[in-house]
C-alpha cells in the first residue's frame, strides 16, 4: 500500500509483525510503518497507542553543572533521560490534575523535540493561586529560582521563549490573574526585557512587578553563587509603570538643582530679552507674508551662531545652495554677493568663506522643493547625530509637502509631529520658517500684524512650537519699508510675547540691524 507523508510521532519503535526490535514508525494519525519489513498499518486498523505510551521516563537527578538539587528537579517533574541514544533533560508539562500531557525534550547541542502538547506554564498543576508569582523565561530559570526558595513560592516558566510571551500571557490570563503579585523575572536581554514589559502591560493595573537581575538570567545568577541576588531581584522586583509615568517621590534629583539648557543669543539685544535667547530641545518658528524678510533674519541668525562658533545646519528648500552660501558670505562683508555683477577680490572672498560656509561649522542639504517627510528628518538626524550640529534651520515648512497628493494640512501636521519627536530625541535646536495664509482685507505687505491663527496649514505648527515670531513690515510705506516689527506670539519658556525688536534692512549691505524702539 502507498503511503502519504506523514509527520513521526516516534521512531525506532518494536514490529509486531516482523519482530525488528527498533524499525517502526508510528505517526501522529496513529499510523504505522516499519522500514524492516515495509509493513504500513493505516489509523484505526491496530489498536492506538495511548500518549502516555509515547512519553520519556527517566530518572531524577541533581543538575550539578546547573547547580539544581535532585529534590526541586522532582517537585517540577524535571528528569535526566536517553532519547534515540542521546542522553537528554525532559521538561514534563501537566495538566491541572498533575497528569503528564506534553514534554519537551532538550539535547545537549540545545536542540529540542516536543512530544504531546506543551502549552500551559511549566510547574502551573502546582500553584493555584497566592500573593505572590515567579514567571521566568524557560524551564531551568524556573527550577533556578525555586531552588533559592526550596520550592515554597510558586514559581513557572512559558514554555516558548520572550517572543511568544505577550500572545502566552493572553491566553493563560486568568490563571496569572489569580494572584496579588506577578513578578516577571525574565533573561536581561533586549527581547526578554521588552517582552516582561508588554506582558506586565497585559496584567490588571498594579499587579505586574519586573525584576532586574544582573547577570542575564536567575540559573546564570545560581551559577556564579549569587543566589542572594535572586531573593533580592524577588523582593525589589519594580511595580510596572507605563513608559513616560513618573512619580513625584522620584524627581528629586531634577528640581534639587538647576538644569542647564545649552543657550545662545540672538543676535538683537530685543529678542534676547523676550526669549531670554535660543534653546537646544526647542522649535522656533518664524512666520511673515512674502517678501518680508524672514529668510533674511534666519541667515543673520545662522551667521551670528557660527560666529559663537556653533555647527549649524542650512537647509533652504526655495533656493540652491549657492544662493544660500552667498547670502551668508555677504553678511560677513557687508555686501549683498548674490546680487553682484562682479564678485570682490579673492582674497576677500576667500576670508568671507573662512568665516561663514568654510568654517567648519556649516552643513547644507542640497536639494530643491518637497522631499518626502522620512527623508528628511533622516537628514537633519544625520546632521545631528554624524556631523555635530547642534542648531537646523529649514526654510520652509510648506514646500516640504508642496506638490505632494493629500491634504496639506494634515501631511504638515504629520512633518510638524515628527519634527518634535526628533527635537526631543536629539535635543537639537530647530529654526523653522513657515509662510501665512492670505487674510482678508489688509495684505502682510501692508503691514498687517500677525496672529497665530495667521500660521498657513495646520494649527500643529503653532501646537508643537516651543517658540513662534512674527515679522511684519509695509512694503508699500516709503518712509517705513525697509523697517520690521519682531513679534513674539508665542513663548512656552517665559511667556513673554509681544513686540521685540524692530530691525532695518540695508540694500547697499543687505543686513538687517537693531532698531531703537523708541524711535
Amino acid at each position: 500500500m502507498e503511503t502519504t507523508e506523514l509527520t513521526s510521532l516516534k521512531t525506532h519503535q518494536p514490529c509486531p509483525d516482523c519482530g525488528s526490535s527498533d524499525a517502526l514508525t508510528i505517526n501522529t494519525d496513529n499510523s504505522t510503518k516499519c522500514y524492516s519489513c515495509d509493513t504500513f498499518t493505516p489509523s484505526g486498523d491496530r489498536p492506538q497507542p495511548r500518549l502516555s505510551s509515547l512519553f520519556i521516563n527517566g530518572e531524577y537527578q541533581a543538575l550539578v553543572k546547573r547547580k539544581i538539587s535532585e529534590k526541586i528537579c522532582k517537585l517540577y517533574g524535571y528528569q535526566t533521560a536517553e532519547y534515540e541514544g542521546k542522553k537528554c533533560h525532559v521538561a514534563s508539562y501537566k495538566n491541572s490534575s498533575g497528569v503528564v500531557v506534553g514534554q519537551k525534550v532538550r539535547f545537549p547541542d540545545k536542540t529540542f523535540k516536543i512530544i504531546g502538547e506543551v502549552k500551559t506554564p511549566y510547574g502551573w498543576q502546582r500553584f493555584s493561586d497566592g500573593r505572590y508569582i515567579v514567571v521566568t523565561e524557560g524551564e531551568i530559570d524556573t527550577l533556578s529560582v525555586a531552588e533559592v526558595f526550596d520550592g515554597k513560592y510558586p514559581v513557572v516558566s512559558i514554555p516558548n521563549g520572550a517572543s511568544s510571551a505577550p500572545r502566552f500571557f493572553k491566553k493563560h490570563l486568568d490563571y496569572f490573574e489569580s494572584f496579588e503579585n506577578v513578578v516577571l523575572m525574565f533573561d536581561m536581554d533586549e527581547q526578554g526585557v521588552a517582552a516582561s514589559k508588554t506582558c506586565a502591560s497585559i496584567l490588571s493595573v498594579g499587579k505586574a512587578k519586573i525584576a532586574r537581575l544582573s547577570e542575564k538570567d536567575p540559573n546564570e545568577l545560581l551559577v556564579k553563587g549569587k543566589s542572594k541576588e535572586i531573593v533580592e531581584a524577588f523582593w525589589n522586583a519594580e511595580p510596572y509603570r507605563p513608559d513616560g509615568i513618573v512619580l513625584g517621590t522620584d524627581m528629586w534629583d531634577k528640581v534639587s538643582r538647576t538644569e542647564k539648557v545649552e543657550t545662545c543669543d540672538y543676535p538683537y539685544e530685543g529678542m534676547n530679552k523676550v526669549t531670554r535667547g535660543l534653546r537646544v530641545g526647542e522649535i522656533v518658528t518664524f512666520c511673515a507674508g512674502s517678501g518680508v524678510g524672514k529668510s533674511s533674519v534666519c541667515r543673520e541668525i545662522a551667521y551670528h551662531l557660527i560666529q559663537q562658533n556653533q555647527r549649524v545646519g542650512y537647509i533652504a528648500l526655495e533656493e540652491s545652495i549657492q544662493r544660500t552660501a552667498l547670502g551668508l558670505m555677504g553678511i560677513a562683508v557687508n555686501k549683498p554677493l548674490h546680487l553682484m555683477d562682479e564678485l570682490p577680490p579673492e582674497e576677500q572672498m576667500r576670508e568671507a568663506y573662512d568665516k561663514t560656509i568654510g568654517s567648519g561649522n556649516y552643513v547644507t542639504y542640497d536639494h530643491w522643493g518637497s522631499i518626502e517627510s522620512d527623508n528628511l528628518i533622516n537628514r537633519i538626524r544625520y546632521m545631528n547625530k554624524a556631523l555635530g550640529c547642534k542648531w537646523i534651520f529649514l526654510d520652509h515648512v510648506s514646500i516640504v509637502v508642496s506638490g505632494q497628493d493629500g491634504d496639506e494640512r494634515k501631511m504638515i501636521d504629520i512633518l510638524l509631529t515628527k519634527l518634535r519627536s526628533l527635537v526631543e530625541e536629539t535635543q537639537v535646536g530647530m529654526l523653522l520658517v513657515s509662510h501665512l495664509k492670505r487674510p482678508e482685507g489688509r495684505g502682510f505687505e501692508e503691514g498687517r500684524e500677525i496672529t497665530l491663527g495667521h500660521l498657513r496649514g495646520s494649527a500643529g505648527i503653532g501646537q508643537l512650537s516651543d517658540m513662534v515670531i512674527g515679522i511684519e513690515r509695509n512694503q508699500q510705506d516709503e518712509d517705513t519699508k525697509n523697517q520690521s516689527t519682531v513679534r513674539v506670539l508665542k513663548n512656552r519658556f517665559s511667556g513673554e510675547t509681544g513686540v521685540a525688536c524692530c530691525l532695518d534692512f540695508d540694500k547697499n549691505t543687505s543686513r538687517l540691524t537693531e532698531l531703537s524702539l523708541e524711535l
